[in-house]
């Protein structure tokens, strides 16, 4: 079972979840898919055993063909080429690595070459299959590295898949294909607001989610209302607890603080089991 865990904004808690879910759980693989941040690492410890690094095709132009027709820079939809007086100007920051410049190019001057973009690297904590994906400081396309870390998923695991905060490609592109997804937010108004855009996002692309409300106690009960009247299940709320907090600033996961929930999140794993088979 494939079960990604998101948040409509950061400091939710989504990894004090996915990481207490791991630990709960036999025969698990654990995806970092927040490549721009990832921190499951401090929790896990993982001892890394091998790195791969992830690269993208991009445009290298042989100036003596190329005529400067221009339709390489308008078919470029990221502007990452662009044609002044006769020089062929491209920044790689903007390519996405479609190949669409070297198909289209008429006089066969641009051919592709490798660019490295980020790394993914591979290890074990505690029994845990651990994979995260780090992007190169400065880039701005994290999706193909998290394609490539999906590359490696292991069906026969409960895969967890912790994505970044929000609800742009990354977080879709970690998010599609998964059996379940657990949002978790936070009793106040921002996570409120977060939450609804994150639940349009999973229901767009048509995945069964629940919701984990961390840190109840300390806002209101307008997120229960919201589940209640959008028929949302409430999986688990986590109540406010200072223990949980100190762990956290010390790299401990809630489930070696608190050893008791991991019943709890034991129960998620059977509840999100009973909803994805019925959807």
């Amino acid at each position: 079972m494939k079960i990604a865990v998101a948040s409509g904004k950061g400091g939710t808690g989504k990894t004090t979840v996915a990481v207490s879910l791991a630990f709960s759980l036999d025969n698990v693989q654990y995806l970092d898919c927040d490549v721009e941040e990832p921190n499951a690492a401090i929790f896990l410890n993982p001892t890394i055993t091998e790195k791969i690094p992830v690269e993208i095709p991009v445009p290298e132009i042989d100036e003596e063909k190329c005529d400067y027709c221009r339709k390489c820079s308008q078919m470029c939809a990221f502007n990452a080429l662009i044609v002044i007086s006769e020089k062929t100007i491209f920044f790689p920051e903007l390519c996405h690595g479609c190949g669409g410049c070297a198909y289209i190019c008429p006089q066969k001057a641009i051919t592709e070459k490798n660019r490295a973009i980020g790394v993914v690297e591979r290890g074990c904590a505690e029994g845990v299959d651990f994979i995260q994906g780090i992007l190169n400081v400065g880039e701005p396309m994290a999706s193909p590295i998290i394609k490539k870390e999906r590359s490696f998923i292991d069906i026969s695991k409960t895969v967890i898949l912790d994505s970044s905060p929000g609800t742009s490609c990354p977080v879709i592109e970690t998010v599609r294909d998964t059996d379940f997804c657990i949002l978790v937010t936070e009793p106040t108004p921002f996570g409120l607001n977060d939450l609804k855009l994150a639940v349009e996002m999973v229901r767009n692309i048509n995945v069964p989610f629940g919701v984990v409300i961390n840190q109840w106690g300390i806002g209101d009960d307008e997120v229960d209302k919201y589940c209640n009247n959008e028929e949302v299940p409430i999986l688990m709320r986590i109540p406010w607890d200072r223990r949980i907090a100190e762990g956290y600033s010390k790299g401990l996961p809630a489930v070696e603080v608190l050893p008791d929930m991991k019943k709890d999140f034991q129960n998620i794993f059977t509840r999100i089991s009973d909803i994805g088979i019925k959807t």
